[in-house]
């Protein structure tokens, strides 16, 4: 599957690419074998409330899930770590935004990089899953290199994500081996969090959420419930909570 260009992969949203060392940068991520479609109305009510916004598009997405299947976890941390490193050259303090595997990227961002980070925002992030077949993934992907995915898992009807319909087999093995580290690490989160879910979420189980609420050591946390999307909320009927909570949040914990 082809993806038309995303004019909010990569670059700079609302901004002429000056350094603006007295503003605040705004890192979002997106999900597993989606694209940075999932986040652009996040990223534009973002830059719109001034901030200065990058929504890289991760390696091996947005093209096949073939190319997917080339690129691990650690190429995607490399990716969103370059990034934050970017805007931290830029702005005066930075915060990361993450939709599922995003948002797995973005504690890991908070694992390895407390100092750098005011706040992190989590929408629907993964930690582990309780599928059956998952600990087999290992060995299927010398099987089958892809199967059929959830794909739009979106509560608003005519939705889309345009990301892959298929899983690539190899790339989420990637994912699945890096859960355990993130988890072991969950201690090492102190910034302020603000997590919001669904009570529906059809890719990630919500206990994904109430294992890593356990497991933080941030004093500051912040809990919302999404009763009104699936998994991709920030393209569903609960987008503009999201919106409106990560701006309050993010102005509040920036100072």
């Amino acid at each position: 599957m082809s993806t038309p260009h995303d004019p909010f992969s990569h670059d700079a949203i609302g901004e002429d690419g000056a350094p603006d060392r007295d503003g605040v940068g705004v890192l979002l991520v997106h999900g597993f074998s989606g694209s940075p479609v999932s986040m652009r109305p996040w990223a534009q009510r973002l830059a719109d409330e001034g901030f200065t916004v990058r929504l890289p598009l991760l390696p091996g997405h947005g093209t096949s899930w073939q190319d997917a299947n080339r690129t691990t976890f650690d190429d995607w941390l490399a990716h969103v770590t370059a990034a934050l490193a970017d805007l931290r050259e830029r702005c005066r303090t930075v915060v990361v935004g993450g939709q599922s595997m995003g948002g797995t990227l973005t504690l890991r961002l908070a694992e390895l990089h407390s100092s750098a980070l005011a706040g992190i925002v989590l929408v629907n992030p993964s930690v582990l899953t309780r599928r059956w077949d998952a600990p087999f993934s290992w060995v299927i992907k010398y099987v089958s290199p892809s199967y059929p995915g959830i794909a739009d898992d979106i509560a608003k009807p005519g939705v889309t994500e345009l990301g892959y319909s298929r899983v690539p087999v190899r790339a989420f093995d990637s994912l699945r081996r890096a859960w355990p580290a993130v988890r072991r690490d969950l201690g090492r989160v102190t910034v302020p969090v603000l997590l919001l879910h669904s009570t529906v979420d059809h890719v990630v189980e919500p206990e994904n959420s109430a294992v890593i609420l356990a497991a933080i050591s941030s004093t500051d946390v912040t809990e919302i419930l999404l009763e009104n999307s699936y998994h991709l909320a920030t393209l569903d009927n609960d987008a503009e909570v999201i919106f409106d909570e990560s701006v309050k949040f993010i102005r509040r914990v920036t100072g």
